[in-house]
């Protein structure tokens, strides 16, 4: 089981179980929906959660998503990250872990 992760407000997470999927404003702005790899997370947080509260951690389970996901270059942090094209199905998420 390939596994990505997703840094989410605990309140958008709530409302995605509600809906039947996740989405974030990614999706309409640039296409996709940003991931990391596990090793990846920390440094995400660092760049764009810092001081933030009621996080969490989204693991999903690659071989369960019915969107496209691909791993994209980031010229920005010289790395390749995996992106989600289209909605997190909810059963795709195999576990929330509070940050």
């Amino acid at each position: 089981m390939p596994e990505i992760y997703h840094v989410t407000t605990a309140t958008d997470w709530n409302a995605a179980k509600a809906q039947g999927f996740y989405e974030h404003p990614s999706l309409k702005e640039e296409g996709f929906i940003h991931c990391s790899q596990d090793h990846q997370v920390a440094g995400v947080l660092e760049r764009y959660f810092g001081g933030q509260t009621g996080l969490v951690k989204l693991v999903i389970d690659t071989d369960k998503l019915t969107s496209k996901f691909v791993f994209d270059w980031s010229p920005t942090t010289k790395d390749t990250f995996p992106h989600i094209y289209g909605p997190i199905n909810i059963d795709a998420v195999t576990e929330v872990v509070e940050l």
